[in-house]
This record gives C-alpha cells, sequence and structure tokens, in this order.
C-alpha cells in the first residue's frame, strides 16, 4: 500500500467525522425549526428525531441494492444532502405561509435528509473494506461518527445559532458536504474517468449557490420573516432559546418570539400597567422589586415611576432581548431607556434555577413569562416553581403573574390560579382588554388573604384607574370553566397540553 492510497483511505475515514457532524446538525436544524414555526419544542425534536432515525434506517437498507460505481454514488449522496441539507432551512421559512400543510414538506425534508445520510456511512465502509481489517473499520467508523455528534450537539446551541443563525448553519454545513465531494472526486479522479468531470460541474455549481445563498442570507431571513409576519422587518436574530423579530408598520412596532406575539407598541401599555400597578398598591410597601422575563423592559419603565422604588432586579434568560432593547435605539425609546436605569440590576439566567438557588427575600415580585406554550416554559408555572416562590416571598409580600387569556384559554388560567393556590398562596385573579391580545388574564398571589390595592393615581397612568380595577375582578360566564382540573406538577405539566388544546382553536 502505497503512501497516497494510506493518505486517501485516512482522509476517507476522518470524513466519517465530518458527515457525522453535518447529519446530526440537519437534524438539530429542522427540529430548531418546527419549534419556531409551530411551537412545542418538545414535540417537534421528538418527532423529527423519530423520522429522521427511520429514515436513516431506510437509506442503510437502500444501500445494499447500490451493486457498482460506489465512488461516484458517494459523491451524488453527498451533492444531494448539501444540496437538501443545506437549503433546508431556507425553504422551510419561505414555505412556512406558502404551503397549507407545511408539515408534511417539513417531514418530508427531514425524512429525504434522513435517507442519504443513512447511505453514506454504509457505501463508505464499503469503500474501506478490502483496506482496514473488520473490527478496526468498524470500531474506528463508529467513534468518528459517535464523536462527530457529540462534536455538533455542543457547537450548535453555543457557536452556531447565536454567530451564523439558523440559515447559515445549514448552508454552511451544505457546503462542507460539497467539500467532501470535490475532495473524493479529486483523490479517485482516476478511478472516476468518464465521471469526474460531469461530477466536478455539478459540485462548483452547487458549492457557488450555496455561498451566494450564504453571502444574502440575512436578506433572505429578513424577507422570510415578512412573509411570516406580513410587516417590515427591523430586527430578526436567532439566540439560544428563540427567534427575535422586531417588526414596524409606520409607528408601531411589535415583537414576536418565535413567532408568538409579545407586544404592540401602540397598546402594550394597558398590558404593562395592568400589570405592575396593582401589585405595587397591594400589600406591605417595598423600595425594592423583583421582575422574572420581561426583558423588553416595559415592566421596568412603570416601576421607575415610583419615586419610592430605589432597586429593581430584572431576571431574565435571553441576553440577547435585553441586550436588543437596551442598545437599539428605536426599541429603547419605547421603554423610556429603562434598562439603562442606574436603579435596574439585570441578571441572565434561568429564573426557574435562579428562584432555587439565589433568590433573596422579595417583597414585590412582577412574573412576565411567555405563555406556557412549550414544556419548557410549563416549568415556570408549575407547582414545583411556585413552592420556590413562596419560600422566597415575604410575609405580607406580593407577587403577580401573567396568566395568558381567561377567554380564550379559561382552563389555562383557572389551571394556573388552582396551582397557585395549592402551593399555599392567597389568590386574587383579575383580567383586562388589550386589543392586540384580546382579553388578558393576570393573578396577585399572597401568603395572606390580599386587601383591595390601591393604585397610585399620582403617577403617569394612560389606563388603569382604582374604579377600573374594581371592575376587572368580575369574570363573565365565558371566562370562567366548570371543569375540574388538574394542578400543574412537573411531571405532568397538565397546563401545556390545557394551552395546546385551547389555543389550538383559534390557530390559523
Amino acid at each position: 500500500m502505497d503512501k497516497l492510497n494510506i493518505k486517501k483511505e485516512h482522509l476517507l475515514m476522518f470524513s466519517v467525522f465530518v458527515i457525522s457532524t453535518c447529519g446530526l446538525i440537519y437534524e438539530l436544524v429542522a427540529g430548531t425549526v418546527a419549534s419556531y414555526l409551530l411551537g412545542d419544542s418538545v414535540f417537534q425534536f421528538s418527532t423529527i428525531i423519530g423520522v429522521y432515525l427511520f429514515s436513516m434506517g431506510l437509506g442503510s437498507y437502500f444501500s445494499k441494492f447500490i451493486k457498482s460505481n460506489i465512488i461516484q454514488m458517494f459523491v451524488k449522496v453527498e451533492l444531494l444532502i448539501g444540496f437538501v441539507g443545506g437549503f433546508g432551512s431556507v425553504l422551510l421559512f419561505l414555505l412556512f405561509e406558502k404551503l397549507t400543510h407545511f408539515e408534511l414538506y417539513l417531514y418530508a425534508n427531514v425524512s429525504i435528509t434522513g435517507i442519504l445520510v443513512g447511505l453514506e456511512i454504509p457505501l463508505l465502509m464499503r469503500l474501506l473494506k478490502d483496506k482496514f481489517t473488520f473490527d478496526d473499520l468498524v470500531s474506528e467508523i463508529f467513534t468518528f461518527d459517535y464523536i462527530g455528534a457529540l462534536l455538533a450537539s455542543l457547537l450548535f446551541p453555543l457557536v452556531f445559532v447565536p454567530y451564523l443563525g439558523i440559515l447559515r448553519t445549514s448552508l454552511f454545513f451544505g457546503f462542507i458536504n460539497v467539500v467532501i465531494a470535490f475532495w473524493v472526486i479529486k483523490s479517485f479522479k482516476s478511478e472516476l474517468v468518464r465521471e469526474s468531470k460531469e461530477l466536478f460541474i455539478q459540485t462548483y455549481i452547487l458549492g457557488l449557490a450555496l455561498l451566494l445563498t450564504f453571502v444574502f442570507a440575512t436578506n433572505i431571513q429578513k424577507f422570510a420573516d415578512q412573509l411570516i409576519h406580513g410587516e417590515n422587518i427591523v430586527v430578526a436574530k436567532s439566540s439560544p432559546y428563540q427567534r427575535i423579530v422586531v417588526s414596524k408598520d409606520k409607528s408601531l412596532y411589535k415583537l414576536y418570539l418565535n413567532g408568538n406575539l409579545q407586544f404592540s407598541s401602540d397598546d402594550e401599555y394597558r398590558y404593562h400597567e395592568a400589570l405592575v400597578h396593582p401589585c405595587i398598591g397591594a400589600g406591605n410597601v417595598s423600595d425594592s422589586v423583583f421582575i422574572l422575563g420581561g426583558g423588553d423592559g416595559f415592566a421596568v419603565r412603570e416601576l421607575l415611576k415610583y419615586d419610592n422604588i430605589k432597586q429593581v432586579t430584572l431576571v431574565d434568560l435571553d441576553k440577547e432581548v435585553t441586550k436588543l432593547f437596551k442598545e437599539n435605539p428605536l426599541l429603547s425609546r419605547l421603554n423610556h431607556h429603562a434598562l439603562r436605569s442606574p436603579k435596574l440590576t439585570i441578571i441572565n439566567t434561568d429564573a426557574y434555577k435562579w428562584v432555587g438557588d439565589k433568590a433573596p427575600k422579595i417583597s414585590k415580585l412582577i412574573i412576565d413569562f411567555p405563555d406556557p406554550s412549550t414544556y419548557a416554559v410549563g416549568k415556570l408555572y408549575s407547582l414545583s416553581f411556585y413552592q420556590k416562590l413562596y419560600k422566597t416571598l415575604t410575609p405580607g409580600g406580593t407577587m403577580v403573574i401573567q396568566c395568558t387569556s381567561p377567554f380564550f384559554a379559561p382552563k389555562s388560567y383557572w389551571c394556573i390560579n388552582k396551582t397557585l393556590q395549592e402551593a399555599g398562596f392567597f389568590t386574587m385573579p383579575y383580567h383586562t382588554y388589550v386589543p392586540s391580545f384580546g382579553e388578558w388574564g393576570f393573578i396577585l398571589a399572597s401568603k395572606s388573604p390580599i386587601a383591595m390595592p390601591v393604585i397610585n393615581e399620582k403617577i403617569p397612568l394612560k389606563y388603569l384607574s382604582n374604579k377600573h380595577f374594581k371592575a376587572m375582578l368580575d369574570f363573565s360566564k365565558d371566562m370562567t370553566t366548570a371543569d375540574s382540573l388538574e394542578v400543574n406538577r412537573l411531571n405532568n405539566q397538565s397546563l401545556v397540553h390545557y394551552f395546546e388544546k385551547e389555543w389550538s382553536r383559534y390557530a390559523q
């Protein structure tokens, strides 16, 4: 065996590592895009992983029917994976609003990618079967395969999504597959003879297409976001946790997280006044207030209207959100530059972990989490989390939670109320109308019975008053439920099930 052949064979073996990394990245991209666009990350990742692995099994099975031209078939498979996997996320974003049955295309894309990836390793093993002993071949193939999978799973959330974004990540790894194909053609040119020129041309065209798309990925993503939201996009970026989109229509701004509307600048004051001021006017007075969630800074803005509040601590998971609403001049103007206040301390961490490990005793707590549409968020509405908060809240202290809509999702709303009471809290449910969302619900909670809050009407408020708050305590029949509800526990996440079922009736 000459040195050149040794080099070829070991480079082919190393390509297993690269191939497995690419394959897992495509799987992670599909799962992430699906959770961004369709919600319920646990369901999306679970089904996509299942379909992907099953499809890989099909690919491995089909490989036995390839009897000749193994090198040529391997190159073609690499190019197909580069095309389908590389452009996969681009097409998923662009087609989301265009296809009636988007899920069918999603799983077709996952299936085709999985079948092609399933073909790769068997074809490589057949190329190398005469160069290594069987034991060495199997051992090294699977060693490289598993190491590549580990590397992909670590780099995807830590490096690729934050710094490249979803689109560029899939395009980058599509290009890597094309590079593997190019190297194989070049290394085995003498064995391909007539096919090498045609394969080289296909490789150049696909590689150039991937590179050009990579360069213009920001423009493509902006166009896709406009298709999804139907508005001009001011900011569009992916953090390790979610897709962040801010749109503008004339003077109106909207924030979307994973496609879900979080606020509209023309009426957000109704939501945030209703969220913050009843809690401040209930129970003991405190000069220190904590906020969990609320990275847009609007709740902080409302708190800074009180001269007696000297310290505000904001705990929000996503640094990209707090950074955006602190540094972007258009967005920071909306929250009156609240995130720059010397009274404010920002802590970017998981609120569930922070409450359990580092939270001090708290007298006033504002909880402004997204709706419980996934299990990851549902844990922040769980009995376990509320029991932690019960230990953290001082006697006479008060907290408030945004609790989704009692009109559109009454079971979800009253499930949260029941879970709070199960944790030992006295509760005061109330609701208000926000034009962008409809009727929206909140719950005040304390360790002792809650007296009627007194709203300080001397501070500048656009909407809330003591008279109106009393009306907010009244719930019509269509905002209640006669059903027996479960407590939202970590092991059942009943709230997420209620939420999905109720809101699915209003999905487009």
